[in-house]
């Protein structure tokens, strides 16, 4: 099985986080420390995402959320190796809700990346509109599956453990 890296978005994800609760439940999940959660800054958390990778044996799957999404596309974009991504909610940093700590994520790497990929949007999310999650998809060469109506499919989403998204992720590797 290869390394499973869980990168989340600001503040990493809580304890009722489904990214969280994969965690704890898989021990093949770890998650990626970033220097600073509140404040992130692009290079910083790219050299974290880096030393994760290349602390592992062989490329790993990388599930991202929100600017974890943004964090994975900036990292394979510069030629980063990985064997597959599942991004769920990737923010536009165009959008109102979008954190100005976090503009130095901008712009968001429009290129197809070199490994399978899937991007997961809710209809209802404040950080990333359906346009802009298929804009992502096509240009990363990823599916788009539409999860609905689930915020930003977080742990405000209360979706516990997030079933359908290890489903999506098993699918993803099969």
């Amino acid at each position: 099985m290869a390394p499973l890296l869980i990168v989340p978005g600001i503040g990493s994800s809580g304890p009722t986080h489904w990214q969280s609760l994969w965690e704890a439940s898989e021990p093949a999940f770890r998650r990626v420390e970033m220097p600073s959660w509140d404040r992130p800054e692009r290079e910083g958390w790219l050299g974290a995402l880096a030393a994760a990778v290349e602390a592992v044996r062989s490329p790993p799957v990388v599930v991202a959320h929100s600017l974890g999404c943004l964090a994975v596309a900036h990292y394979a974009s510069r030629g980063g190796q990985l064997r597959a991504a599942l991004f769920v909610a990737p923010p536009d940093p165009d959008a109102l809700a979008f954190p100005e700590t976090a503009r130095s994520f901008a712009p968001v790497p429009l290129v197809r990346l070199p490994f399978r990929t899937r991007v997961v949007a809710s209809r209802n999310d404040p950080y990333c509109g359906m346009n802009f999650a298929q804009r992502c998809a096509r240009a990363w060469g990823s599916e788009l599956v539409d999860v609905g109506f689930v915020g930003h499919v977080n742990a405000e989403s209360e979706l516990g453990e997030w079933p359908a998204g290890r489903v999506l992720l098993d699918d993803l590797l099969g």
